[in-house]
């Protein structure tokens, strides 16, 4: 059976709780999942879609929606001091390990996401990144090393290849799950992924 795809965006906090739950869902019909994690406005842009919280009303739903979704699931969140961040380095940092060291890329990914929407970890700035690819793995050396690993074109270019591949899969939301080629968007549609799953 093909993995299932779980594309999102570290500042998204639907992402964040979707990723809590896609694994273990997953698992439960004999699936993997592949993360990939992406930068959803550069994707919104590409595709001539707005940003999210382009309107403050939305801005204002949206925001409490985050706090029930939360509970409904009973995933442990906060909303961040700093909201949205920046995400260009954790999704560099995902892909750097995923090519160097591979099982090191999804722990990863989700200590950055319970680190952001837990903790409050400032993963916008590089050094936290650095630090936590560290905490994780000392295969790719000093936090000082890693941080400059994150910088080179390698970095970049496998960034952007993720983002244009999910540009090419029309994917508009984070989370955004595709099984066999059948996409769901957002952590509402967990009821129809378990049902597509056991479907299949």
């Amino acid at each position: 059976m093909q993995p299932i795809d779980f594309y999102f965006d570290f500042a998204s906090p639907y992402g964040y709780f979707m990723s809590e739950k896609i694994n273990a869902l997953a698992a439960e019909h004999g699936r993997t999942v592949t993360w990939r994690p992406i930068l959803l406005f550069a994707a919104l842009r590409s595709l001539g879609l707005p940003p999210p919280f382009e309107h403050p009303v939305k801005l204002e739903y949206i925001t409490a929606d985050f706090a029930r979704s939360a509970t409904f699931l009973s995933v442990d969140y906060s909303l961040p001091p700093a909201f949205p961040a920046l995400t260009q380095h954790a999704a560099r940092a995902f892909y750097l390990l995923n090519e160097k060291v591979p099982a090191a890329a999804v722990p990863f990914a989700q200590d950055v996401l319970r680190g952001y929407f837990r903790d409050g970890r400032d993963i916008s700035d590089i050094e936290v990144i650095a630090q936590m690819i560290c905490e994780q793995t000392g295969k790719l050396g000093s936090a000082i090393g890693v941080r400059d690993l994150l910088k080179t074109g390698e970095a970049r270019a496998l960034l952007q290849n993720a983002i244009t591949a999910a540009v090419e899969k029309k994917v508009f939301g984070s989370p955004f799950v595709v099984i066999d080629e059948e996409s769901f968007f957002g952590v509402d549609r967990l009821p129809q992924i378990a049902k597509k799953l056991a479907e299949a």
